[in-house]
């Protein structure tokens, strides 16, 4: 079902909507930059009986971070509002194996998520063969050597291969920066294996994982993201009302070359059209 309708007019037409799930990098925020009004229009959400979350694929920070940042911008909100691709991560990987051993490339907020789960964390494996899981998330300090030890862990020992998010890049203030599948895909290609699983957006696990705990149907959830193919294309596997805000890295005439296609090579190029279409958050109220 593709929505039309005027800009004011978005909150009648998903006036069943109970849960709204946002990105954050592109779309409440570039940055250190708050984008235009995203606080209001959060605040406006929330005062219409709306519980809003929020699903971000990038790991390196901990979910307690992300609350303080927030709340600079003013933005009320709490660690269990947040699923990241690290939390998300640590919780299916603990359903797997729990107090593993774990190899990490990646950042703080991958590292704690595990920890706090009570995986173990080898920084320097010896005995490769007790590792059991390498887990890849962005990792802005990625050496040589990290790259050298995660190929021993696969290869010389047992270890299963798993990954937060695949994305090329990240939004930043001013333009974009490698993402975690710079990372990802230069242990795919030492390895010759590809994960057995990546956990974040395009994967619909985090907005799944929000549904189960919130106990709130996918008819009656929408996600606001800024890029068709992770979080529009996670919001439609998951079958939740898709909103794209092109404040991030998409843009109109990406979607409108997307619906041009007579038609498609797979379900993928399908699925990364959006619902709805806005050009910043602040459209939601705007006349």
């Amino acid at each position: 079902m593709v929505l039309t309708f005027k800009m004011r007019e978005l909150i009648d037409e998903l006036k069943n909507i109970k849960l709204a799930i946002f990105d954050l990098d592109g779309v409440i925020y570039r940055g250190d930059t708050l984008i235009t009004n995203s606080d209001e229009i959060i605040k406006e959400l929330k005062e219409s009986s709306i519980k809003v979350v929020y699903n971000s694929n990038n790991s390196t920070a901990t979910r307690q971070k992300y609350v303080e940042r927030l709340k600079k911008f003013g933005i009320e909100c709490e660690i269990a509002d947040f699923y990241t691709s690290a939390s998300i991560t640590a919780a299916e990987i603990t359903k797997i194996k729990k107090n593993a051993n774990i190899y990490v490339i990646g950042e703080r907020g991958l590292r704690e998520e595990l920890q706090s789960l009570g995986h173990k964390i080898i920084t320097h494996p010896i005995n490769f063969e007790e590792i059991d899981f390498v887990i890849v998330g962005l990792d802005r300090d990625f050496k040589y050597q990290n790259l050298a030890l995660a190929q021993k862990c696969i290869l010389e020992g047992n270890a299963q291969f798993y990954a937060t998010n695949s994305d090329s890049t990240l939004p930043v203030a001013r333009g974009l920066m490698p993402g975690a599948g710079v990372m990802v895909n230069a242990l795919i290609t030492c390895t010759g294996k590809e994960p057995v699983r990546i956990y974040g957006k395009p994967e619909p696990f985090g907005i799944k994982m929000i549904l189960s705990d919130y106990q709130i149907s996918a008819e009656k959830t929408c996600i606001f993201g800024d890029r068709l193919n992770t979080d529009i294309l996670a919001g439609n596997r998951a079958e939740i009302i898709t909103v794209a805000v092109l404040t991030g890295v998409t843009t109109k005439e990406m979607i409108e070359d997307l619906k041009k296609q007579k038609s498609y090579s797979n379900n993928l190029d399908k699925n990364m059209i959006p619902n709805v279409v806005i050009n910043i958050l602040d459209d939601i109220y705007k006349k």
